[in-house]
């Protein structure tokens, strides 16, 4: 089974307002860049995005390590968060999970694949999160038309 190595993150200028994501894809030491955004959406739904697309690209079953400094993300795997929503019918305390469609498809991807997730400090020593963290906000950039 290939072994590959994706690093996420997501931005968003005002929260909900102009977000964008990005992810690096590492397998065999190459390099896969890949980014996005829209016009109106949350922090947590572009840090999800990122984890969806990154996943979306491997092209058949991998063990991946998804390395994030969403705790949103990344807690909700590691705390059992979403094993929990899913026994409730995706509800949390009787209301339906926020971004129930995305978290729905991420649990597809995770569950095809050998997900391990790692949290990262953010904005802080790790290189290739600091290189998704600018891809994600020239996404917003661009949206704004570089007046950010």
């Amino acid at each position: 089974m290939k072994e590959v190595t994706i690093y996420t993150d997501g931005a968003c200028s005002y929260n909900p307002g102009p977000g964008g994501w990005g992810a690096i894809l590492i397998y065999n030491g190459k390099e896969k860049r890949i980014s996005g955004g829209e016009l109106n959406t949350t922090n947590n739904k572009m840090e999800l995005i990122a984890v969806i697309n990154g996943l979306s690209c491997l092209k058949e079953q991998c063990k991946v390590q998804v390395y994030s400094d969403s705790a949103y993300v990344v807690n909700a795997y590691l705390q059992k968060w979403v094993d929990n929503w899913k026994s409730n019918g995706w509800k949390k305390q009787n209301k339906v999970v926020k971004n129930v469609e995305l978290w729905k498809q991420l649990d597809d991807l995770v569950n095809f694949h050998k997900v391990q997730f790692i949290k990262v400090k953010g904005h802080s020593d790790n290189e290739y999160n600091n290189q998704c963290d600018k891809m994600a906000r020239a996404e917003v950039d661009k949206i704004l038309g570089g007046n950010q």
